[in-house]
């Protein structure tokens, strides 16, 4: 494995944007996954780590599989099966709860991703068929602790959190939302009150959660580096794992 490493290295790096090392982390989780099946039957025509990195670079670049093919020696057809198989198995790796979950703090927020499918995304406010996606950040960490299933991009923020489940999964967390998400048993900014100014202390404290919720904003911005969610041409769950995926890849690029 080693040496399949090695001489990948410019591949890893440049066009997944993890260190071999990190990489070499993310194929283990693979690995561990059964991403080698049984290997009965015929077998495939690029070892594990060649095909987790077709994947990686599928998601980084969101090259079409016909143009992906050549720079591997495969079929396309090949690269469609490869990231259908392997995609699920690169998801985030579930996150255990903190036994300091009391002094945590989580921040949530949706974001749109276009996609191709209209069965899971509808027309919203980018003109685009979008789908809307919900993410919780570790405020301190900046990993990503959960990405929710996509809902059509019409869906509010507070409805696609009700929807999502995620909220089990914050219970004893303190967590930080928009205004948007009013009413979901969130830290929300303070509103102006008709006709009425918001009072000095409000305004410090709309100040203050602004500063500490930009963070997941930043966080999203660089999931967002990875060209599948600009513009995602899976269909069926392939959005769900293609985020999943992504952000297990960005922690993974965070944490080392």
């Amino acid at each position: 494995m080693a040496g399949v490493l090695r001489a990948e290295r410019v591949w890893v790096e440049t066009f997944t944007g993890l260190r071999v090392t990190q990489f070499a982390r993310l194929l283990k989780v693979v690995r561990e996954r059964g991403g080698d099946g049984t290997l009965l039957g015929r077998p495939w025509s690029l070892p594990l780590a060649e095909r987790v990195l077709v994947v990686a670079v599928y998601y980084r670049t969101n090259l079409t599989m016909r143009q992906l093919a050549p720079l591997f020696g495969v079929s396309s057809s090949t690269v469609c099966r490869v990231v259908q198989k392997l995609g699920p198995l690169l998801a985030l790796e579930p996150v255990s709860r903190p036994a300091d979950a009391a002094d945590r703090l989580w921040i949530v927020d949706g974001t749109l991703v276009p996609v191709r499918d209209r069965r899971v995304g509808a027309s919203s406010r980018n003109y685009r068929f979008s789908a809307n996606v919900q993410v919780i950040v570790d405020a301190d960490t900046r990993l990503v602790i959960a990405a929710a299933r996509p809902v059509p991009g019409t869906t509010a923020d507070a409805h696609a959190w009700r929807a999502s489940g995620l909220a089990e999964h914050c219970q004893g967390v303190t967590v930080l939302g928009d205004g948007a998400y009013l009413h979901c048993g969130m830290v929300v900014p303070h509103r102006k009150r008709p006709r009425r100014a918001l009072l000095k202390g409000e305004e410090d404290d709309n100040a203050a959660h602004r500063k500490v919720r930009c963070r997941v904003e930043h966080v999203i911005g660089r999931m967002k580096n990875y060209k599948i969610l600009r513009d995602c041409q899976q269909r069926g769950n392939g959005l769900h794992h293609a985020v999943q995926a992504v952000a297990h890849m960005h922690n993974l690029a965070l944490a080392s």
